[in-house]
């Protein structure tokens, strides 16, 4: 042995190399996704005004699209139309005639009574004349029938005119409220399907994409905008078959991409409870695994914008717990 080596020097020659050699923790290829919001209309329509573009940040029930609604205004007025007339009709079987008709019947029934009035004079002076024997009495029988018809048609005239004092019947009037009921929610649809044309943003949102035009025909359901909610940036990242058994729900993993500087903590929020054959993006050949599980996990809503949909990640376990506000 040459002078000046000694058995240290190889030992920590050795030892070094060994170190070198020791394991790291686990790294679990993963990728950020976005739980996107699609802004949609249920109703078809021309797209007349698109108040967003790609790119831009706008605040809960910030406008977003309007469709062409002139039938739907239409339809509105009409229903507001039908509503009128209907509650209308609910007034009015809920009183009485007119006061010009009421007095037209009074007129009557005092006619009326002024011919009953004489009918029953002159029956009065027939009795005499037939007591004197005057008159035969066949004039007689004539004068009691007719003071028997002017009575009947006093009490004819007087019920008619109670009865155009009286409202409509409880049938009539619970029918009518009915119509009035039903042309106010008819009325609310029409409103309903004006509105639906102009969609607001749900939540303060990035907005990610558009996908129309001014002047596109826009079929029913189809999103014009899509949003990224704030914080609504997760990590899905796929763990080998071996290794799930090591996480748990809400427990911290660390999060790290290129051009992200500090590693990101996050909790996991849920753990898939079926295995696959390759994920669906693959990063390095050397992490590929033949069972796969799917995890998902979030960062705090502070660190979700330090992710972009799409960018590649490397998960570890063990980080310190994300920061609480």
């Amino acid at each position: 042995m040459r002078s000046g080596h000694r058995p240290w020097v190889w030992l920590a020659l050795c030892a070094g190399l060994v170190a070198c050699d020791s394991p790291k923790a686990p790294a679990w290829s993963g990728y950020a996704e976005g739980d996107y919001v699609y802004v949609a209309a249920p109703l078809a329509g021309t797209l007349t005004q698109l108040a967003v573009q790609a790119g831009q940040d706008v605040e809960r029930d910030a406008p977003l699209f309007a469709l062409e609604s002139d039938l739907e205004r239409a339809g509105r007025a009409e229903a507001e139309a039908r509503l009128v007339q209907a509650q209308a009709q609910v007034a009015n079987v809920a009183k009485g005639r007119r006061s010009d008709e009421i007095a037209m019947n009074q007129a009557q029934l005092a006619q009326a009574r002024a011919q009953a009035d004489l009918a029953a004079t002159d029956l009065a002076r027939q009795q005499q004349l037939v007591a004197q024997g005057f008159i035969t009495s066949a004039r007689l029988d004539d004068a009691k029938a007719a003071l028997a018809q002017a009575q009947a048609r006093v009490a004819e005239l007087a019920a008619a005119l109670q009865v155009a004092r009286l409202p409509a019947r409880s049938d009539e009037q619970r029918a009518a409220q009915a119509s009035a009921d039903a042309a106010s929610q008819a009325l609310r649809q029409s409103q309903w399907r004006e509105q639906q044309k102009q969609q607001r943003a749900p939540a303060a949102a990035h907005v990610a994409d558009t996908y129309f035009r001014v002047g596109e025909w826009v079929p029913a359901g189809v999103p014009v905008v899509s949003l990224l909610p704030e914080g609504a940036t997760k990590a899905r990242f796929f763990v080998p078959e071996g290794e799930i058994a090591t996480l748990a729900p809400n427990q911290v993993v660390s999060l790290s991409c290129d051009g992200c500087g500090a590693p990101i903590a996050a909790r996991i929020t849920r753990l898939a409870t079926q295995a696959e054959y390759t994920p669906p993006v693959i990063y390095s050949n050397a992490q590929r695994a033949k069972l796969v599980f799917m995890v998902e996990a979030r960062p705090e809503p502070a660190d979700a914008p330090r992710l972009r949909p799409g960018q590649p990640l490397d998960v570890r376990p063990g980080a310190a717990p994300p920061r609480t506000p």
